[in-house]
């Protein structure tokens, strides 16, 4: 874990080194996404509840989303990049290192722009939120469990790449899951709903921690722990059962 802590602290030293450039892309993400809450607030403006969501939970909803969300794309920014190493044989130099490979790979690099959903879902939940001692212990686990399942789920579909050799399918993966966990699940029906439960988890990133923090309850605490807890293992076990298939994969080998 010092080691991790270790290899964590160089890469956002190396993100901080160029201040200048931190900082704007910083501001970047926080104009995106006062954009995306400007059209939330226009849109409640006129209609008061969808399916049980006003616009309060919404707002709660992505502020869950953002805070999650940048911690896993911003502070594990490799999560995305896992087909991209596997396909193009650049997991070479974390197999050298006498570590394990997957919690290695996820901290050696920081996406500063991503930090800026960090500061967005923070700022959010303190402003719309009515935060209380309890309302704010919730909103840090629900957004923790939430961005455990965010990242298991994208490695789970990048480690796909041992198996097929392509890194586009962890790409849609990626695009997939933030596009519906930016939306209240309850406004699915039927079949789509069911998949926002199970093979794209998009409603434990967002909408279930979000509904933990406006309705507390010990089963929704359950459920989404052992959620989180199962994807998790998952990733662990697809990264390493794709890991023994990597040999051919490398680019010394294929060089060879």
């Amino acid at each position: 874990m010092r080691g991790l802590l270790a290899v964590l602290r160089t890469a956002l030293a190396d993100a901080l080194a160029r201040r200048g450039a931190f900082w704007a892309q910083i501001v970047m993400m926080v104009l995106n996404d006062l954009v995306l809450i400007a059209f939330w607030l226009i849109f409640f403006s006129r209609v008061d509840t969808v399916r049980g969501w006003d616009g309060q939970r919404v707002l709660v909803l992505f502020a869950v989303l953002a805070t999650g969300a940048g911690l896993v794309l911003g502070l594990l920014s490799n999560c995305r990049r896992i087909p991209e190493a596997i396909v193009r044989g650049r997991l070479d130099e974390t197999l050298t290192l006498p570590v394990r490979p997957l919690p290695h790979l996820l901290v050696s690099r920081v996406d500063t722009i991503n930090l800026g959903d960090v500061v967005v879902g923070v700022s959010l939940f303190a402003l719309v939120a009515h935060p209380t001692p309890s309302r704010v212990a919730l909103f840090v686990i629900g957004t923790l469990l939430g961005a455990v399942v965010f990242a298991s789920f994208l490695i789970i579909a990048g480690s796909l790449a041992f198996f097929v050799n392509r890194d586009e399918p962890a790409g849609l993966a990626l695009h997939a899951v933030l596009l519906f966990s930016s939306y209240p699940v309850d406004i699915f029906t039927g079949p789509a709903k069911l998949l926002l439960y199970t093979v794209v988890p998009a409603a434990f990133v967002a909408a279930v921690p979000a509904r933990l923090v406006e309705q507390p309850s010990a089963a929704g605490a359950g459920l989404i722990l052992a959620v989180a807890a199962g994807f998790a293992v998952a990733a662990w076990a697809v990264f390493t059962l794709g890991l023994r298939r990597y040999s051919s994969g490398s680019v010394w080998t294929r060089a060879a």
